[in-house]
């Protein structure tokens, strides 16, 4: 007899077990939505086959395709590969302080300017307060600041050169240090360019202190000719000194050199004078010489490779941008303002130029002082001595004659009496119609240089 049909209310629970159904009978269009639910269906009992996956040129929602061939399952690596997660994947404050390791971004990571990191100041070569240039530069056994401040031609040699701020610089710079042969040397004992780091900047560092750190000098050179230089960091007693060679590659064009020294730990580096270190640029083969990329316990500035540029006229010798800095990457140099630069410049040598009058009393008819109080535009790291050059007395509608000498009563932040010694009494005291008075061509200076 045919059979009828079979309503569900007229089969039992559990009637219709697994194997009364033949394979593939049942397709997904003939189930409910969430019929099937995770509990019903057995560990490993989805093959890959079941999901749906991409080809040799799309992806599927689940997998990656595999180059065209079958897809795999794949062990996911927790850890990104560098560089695999870009700014746009992230959620506004998804990275926050707190997870973020300790020490794990460096500074060469930062896009912001760090201030105060590079301890040379006047790097850019911007500020030259004793002149611009100076000619016929020579002497023997003689360490001065001539042009760019900061900065000291120290020679023992027969060489002749001339000293200037030039206009010419890479791309971000304008000033540099140049010095010019005009007098080849026959006869030398040492040529260095040197600058002088006060103490105070050079605690950061650690020198003679356990552990293990490094400082990084980076500047930009331009030389007549290709070849090999040195640079040495020395310690403030000269009985510590660290050599490092750079190279020129290619004559007359600027390159950046960047060197990486280790801070020595021995108990070398007490100041001397309010010296802390010091940075020397050889100049010829001739200085003392010894071996690289070691520290040594002597007052070597170069190597038997050093070119000698003193070796013929019209040869010359380019710095700028000079940065040293706690740390073993050399980053972007420091810009800091004209005005920031002058400031800090100031701080160890100063010069006043007419014109300038200042009133001062004078002391006592038969004496030969005057009492005034001349602030110096920055506090000076020390007491310095102050010059005269041109500096006269004026009196309303009155011809003295006189020219200021000297300073007395010489402090950190002014002084306060001035002198004429070889000069004649001006034959009235106690008044203030007198002034000291810098003439055409004239100046004060006052030297608290390292």
């Amino acid at each position: 007899m045919p059979l009828t049909k079979i309503s569900t209310d007229g089969v039992k629970d559990d009637a219709i077990t697994k194997a009364k159904i033949p394979a593939d009978q049942i397709e997904a269009s003939e189930l409910a939505n969430n019929a099937v639910d995770t509990n019903a269906i057995q560990d490993e009992a989805v093959t890959l086959a079941k999901l749906e996956h991409g080809d040799a040129n799309n992806n599927g929602k689940f997998l990656r395709a595999n180059n065209g061939a079958d897809p795999t399952f794949e062990t996911v690596n927790t850890t990104p590969a560098d560089g695999s997660i870009t700014e746009a994947m992230l959620a506004n404050n998804a990275v926050t302080h707190s997870k973020i390791a300790d020490t794990a971004i460096s500074q060469a990571k930062l896009n912001f300017p760090v201030s105060n990191k590079n301890v040379v100041i006047n790097g850019e070569c911007l500020i030259a307060q004793r002149a611009t240039s100076e000619t016929g530069v020579s002497g023997s056994a003689n360490f001065s600041y001539n042009t760019v401040d900061r900065f000291v031609y120290g020679r023992n040699t027969d060489a002749v050169v001339n000293l200037a701020q030039e206009d010419d610089a890479p791309v971000g710079f304008k000033k540099c240090l140049q010095l010019r042969v005009t007098t080849a040397a026959t006869s030398t004992s040492y040529a260095r360019i040197v600058y002088r780091i006060e103490d105070t900047d050079v605690y950061r560092f650690g020198f003679g202190e356990s552990g293990t750190r490094f400082l990084t000098l980076s500047f930009y050179h331009k030389h007549t000719q290709a070849g090999t230089n040195c640079v040495m960091i020395q310690n403030p007693g000269y009985n510590r000194s660290y050599i490092a060679e750079y190279t020129q590659s290619v004559a007359n064009t600027w390159e950046r050199a960047t060197i990486t020294f280790p801070v020595d730990t021995g108990n070398h580096w007490s100041p001397v004078s309010g010296r802390g270190m010091q940075i020397q640029w050889g100049l010829t083969n001739a200085d003392a010489v010894g071996s690289a990329n070691a520290w040594t316990s002597s007052n070597i500035v170069v190597t038997s490779n050093q070119y000698n540029h003193l070796g013929a006229v019209d040869n010359y010798f380019r710095l700028t941008g000079i940065q040293l800095e706690l740390g073993s990457t050399a980053t972007d140099f420091e810009h800091k303002s004209f005005a920031v630069e002058e400031r800090l410049c100031k701080r160890y040598f100063c010069k006043y130029d007419s014109p300038l009058n200042i009133n001062f009393v004078n002391e006592h008819a038969n004496n030969k002082k005057g009492y005034l109080h001349f602030p110096y535009e920055e506090v000076m790291r020390d007491t310095p001595s102050v010059a005269f050059s041109n500096v006269n007395i004026g009196r309303p509608q009155v011809s003295v004659g006189i020219s200021i000498t000297e300073a007395q009563n010489i402090q950190r932040r002014c002084f306060n009496l001035v002198g004429w010694p070889n000069g004649s009494t001006l034959g009235s005291h106690g008044d203030a119609y007198y002034r000291m008075t810098i003439s055409s061509g004239g100046y004060v200076t006052c030297d608290a240089e390292l």
